[in-house]
């Protein structure tokens, strides 16, 4: 089983994120779960998500303490919040920043394993919006592999209509074609 846990604030997306994520892993036949963690917090508290993949039937009904992804949607966050914490030793950070592998390794001391796009950049220039949770999804099939593009897409298309939709699409194929991914 594929554990993973999304970081993120109110209204950047995180739950739908991990909504399409798990969708577009059962169109694929999988096995899924999406699921949220929050209290009656408002936009911009920190909230958690959480996904698991497999090839069969997932009994577990808890939270994910032991990701094997960590997905980071606002990178102020790792100023407050240990999103590390319980990562699989070979476990992936997938970390939205305008910063350079180099600078990722000696500001937050991550040395291997991680993946970054400027997902904020990407939102902005393609949706007007900072909502990044497309532009995580296709980071997050670029460096995960557990799940095809064109499933991710498929998903968002489904999910957003017109040219929001349109707009959501190109957001997860540029960030796809974007992501960095130092390991």
């Amino acid at each position: 089983m594929i554990e993973v846990r999304w970081h993120g604030r109110g209204g950047q997306g995180a739950v739908t994120a991990a909504e399409i994520l798990a969708h577009a892993a059962i169109n694929e036949g999988k096995y899924a779960q999406a699921f949220p963690s929050f209290g009656p917090e408002r936009r911009g508290a920190p909230v958690l998500a959480f996904n698991r993949f497999d090839e069969k039937p997932i009994w577990t009904r808890s939270d994910v303490y032991e990701p094997d992804v960590v997905v980071v949607l606002d990178p102020t966050l790792l100023k407050t919040i240990n999103v590390v914490e319980g990562l699989k030793p070979n476990g992936i950070l997938i970390l939205n920043t305008s910063k350079k592998p180099e600078e990722v390794k000696e500001k937050y001391g991550f040395k291997s394993n991680f993946a970054i796009v400027n997902a904020t950049r990407i939102a902005l220039d393609i949706i007007g919006v900072p909502i990044v949770n497309t532009s995580m999804l296709g980071a997050f099939v670029k460096a995960t592999k557990i799940l095809k593009l064109d499933s991710v897409l498929e998903v968002v298309k489904e999910r957003f209509k017109g040219k929001i939709g349109e707009r959501n699409i190109n957001a997860v194929t540029r960030a796809y074609h974007e992501t960095t991914i130092v390991g």
